[in-house]
């Protein structure tokens, strides 16, 4: 059976502020991102105490430790070894310590920034193919994973938005081709909208197998526009595949968790407002 998570900053950064709604909210699992003022990888010693003694004295657990590791550098400008590079990993192997320290195992990476199109055929591979994308991708992701068996923690490469891993579909592809259990999926059906992938059964059916995290929100997506709007749970275009993904976890003996990315915010709310308007029904679908 699942296990439902939050996102805490989805609540407030004021960490001790979010612990409580969770509490009231019967709510176990916390997923680190921003804390305070740092993102998660950022915590200095003092921090790091902090959030360990609350998270004790709450009576909680930390699920997944989700810095924006290795988001928005383009892979074609990137090599192993150079400053952006180097950097990065300084702050994943911050990461994967504080991960450490907080008895979690698992440590969100994002996939550099999209390259819209990375396979073709028929001319298609001359003309409009990012050449050497994908394989740079993969070069680069080599010492993160060579760090994680190291460490024995688990890398969970997140679909997102702006991200060379934008689906179900990619995200197989990527943990097949890299070959390693220190490599999992952490799905986010909601961002996979962005690029027109449904996320049931398409989505679903692309991460089984492969699945270690599971993000959930609403949303509306409009391509064309270029927009999102984040609803209230129930009421976007993920609605209709809520029933269906519980469904799945629930039939394919899913254990992991299923961490609710509250980023929905009420006219002249707060994010706390958005969270209280949907966590039940979030609840109701996926506890």
């Amino acid at each position: 059976m699942a296990r439902l998570a939050v996102i805490t900053d989805g609540i407030s950064r004021e960490f001790e502020r979010a612990l409580e709604v969770m509490r009231e909210h019967g709510l176990r699992y916390a997923e680190l991102q921003y804390v305070w003022d740092r993102e998660v990888g950022d915590l200095d010693d003092g921090r790091l105490g902090q959030v360990q003694d609350l998270v004790r004295q709450y009576g909680m657990e930390v699920c997944c430790l989700s810095r924006h590791n290795f988001a928005g550098m383009a892979v074609g400008q990137t090599k192993v070894g150079a400053t952006a590079h180097a950097r990065h990993m300084d702050a994943l192997r911050r990461c994967i310590a504080e991960a450490k320290a907080l008895d979690c195992g698992l440590v969100r990476i994002m996939s550099f920034r999209k390259e819209m199109i990375l396979f073709g055929s028929g001319g298609a591979e001359d003309w409009n193919v990012a050449t050497g994308a994908w394989d740079a991708l993969k070069r680069l992701l080599v010492p993160a994973l060579e760090l994680a068996e190291s460490e024995s923690v688990t890398l969970v490469v997140e679909t997102g938005n702006n991200a060379m891993i934008t689906s179900g579909h990619l995200a197989r592809r990527l943990v097949e081709e890299m070959g390693s259990a220190r490599l999992q999926v952490l799905w986010d059906p909601g961002n996979s909208l962005y690029c027109a992938e449904p996320a049931y059964p398409d989505g679903y059916d692309a991460v089984r197998g492969c699945l270690a995290h599971v993000h959930v929100k609403d949303l509306h997506v409009d391509i064309p526009k270029a927009t999102v709007r984040q609803v209230r749970f129930g009421e976007g275009q993920m609605s209709a595949y809520f029933d269906a993904i519980s469904a799945g976890l629930a039939r394919d003996g899913y254990t992991g968790v299923v961490s609710f990315e509250s980023v929905y915010r009420p006219s002249g709310g707060t994010f706390e407002d958005g969270f209280r308007e949907s966590f039940p029904a979030f609840r109701e679908t996926f506890g």
